[in-house]
């Protein structure tokens, strides 16, 4: 079964629950054994989405009278609504900036950061590129800031004069902030770039151009790999180093990361429903990673977030 169905900003997850309850599918089980109502608002990353919409399904299985909404407006997008106290859960491809905690602080919104799994940020290029084998960060680098670099020709001689077409999440999102400080140093991103803060948009953006390269989050790449083809990539000599559950997991993928959601602490102390949702997250982030294409933590990252769940609730 496929998670990805993003085909709207917001998915209210409660209105699957009686069909999903007809199925039989148990495979979660909630914290609470009463039956909980009220809403849990989340909003932010497309590359967390997947997960948390998993997630939300599996949930309303157990309390189908608990309104959860995942709304997909970016990693910038939702810490821009959680901030202000506006939802109570924040997903995030990226860390909460310096800027976006003073401002929750400044509107008295104390907050836990929940880690979910790892993600591996994946370079891909068109099925019917057959000259890219590999990539260094350095010439990715210069790909995406030198706008004279207009053919793959002009990355390696040896490559055809095949125009280069690119691919990025838009700059509300947590994957675009990663590859600007992991690819690009912080510098301005080429101006010819096409910009979507829907993943599914820039899939089909590299799936339907020849000289075309994206980038997105590993889930997105492993749903339509067989549309597309991954870049493994190398920094300072090493070998080049494919994105895969395995190096993902152990780190040694050069863009591996932590994919994470921010809980507001007030509405983990105030609301039962979304303390009981946030305990479930944890409880069952891992296996439903695996389903929609990340890479489950080590359990102590996961006891770890239980314990700061735990913390901001007292």
């Amino acid at each position: 079964m496929t998670w990805m169905k993003k085909t709207a900003l917001v998915t209210t997850i409660a209105s699957v629950a009686v069909v999903g309850a007809a199925c039989g599918n148990d495979s979660g089980s909630s914290s609470s054994s009463e039956e909980l109502k009220g809403k849990v608002a989340i909003d932010g990353s497309s590359t967390v989405f997947p997960i948390m919409e998993a997630i939300g399904e599996e949930y309303s299985m157990e309390q189908p009278d608990v309104d959860v909404t995942v709304g997909v407006s970016g990693t910038g997008g939702g810490f821009k609504r959680f901030v202000k106290g506006e939802t109570d859960l924040s997903n995030a491809s990226r860390e909460i900036k310096d800027e976006e905690v003073a401002e929750a602080e400044k509107n008295g919104v104390a907050f836990t950061k929940v880690t979910l799994a790892y993600d591996g940020m994946t370079i891909a290029v068109s099925k019917d590129n057959t000259w890219v084998k590999e990539m260094t960060l350095e010439q990715l680098s210069k790909i995406w800031l030198d706008p004279n670099v207009k053919t793959w020709k002009d990355v390696d001689p040896s490559y055809p004069a095949e125009p280069l077409k690119f691919f990025s999440p838009g700059k509300d999102s947590g994957t675009f902030d990663y590859f600007s400080e992991e690819v690009l140093d912080e510098k301005d991103m080429r101006k010819d770039v096409q910009l979507s803060e829907d993943d599914n948009v820039l899939v089909k953006g590299v799936e339907g151009t020849k000289g075309a390269i994206g980038y997105f989050g590993y889930a997105y790449y492993a749903e339509n790999k067989d549309k597309l083809k991954e870049v493994p990539l190398s920094k300072e000599g090493a070998d080049a180093v494919a994105p895969t559950h395995e190096t993902i997991n152990d780190l040694s993928y050069p863009l591996s990361r932590e994919i994470y959601t921010y809980v507001n602490n007030k509405s983990l102390k105030e609301k039962e429903q979304v303390a009981d949702f946030v305990k479930f997250t944890n409880e069952n982030a891992g296996d439903l990673a695996e389903e929609v294409g990340y890479i489950k933590m080590p359990q102590e990252k996961y006891d770890e977030n239980e314990k700061a769940i735990e913390a901001a609730m007292k």
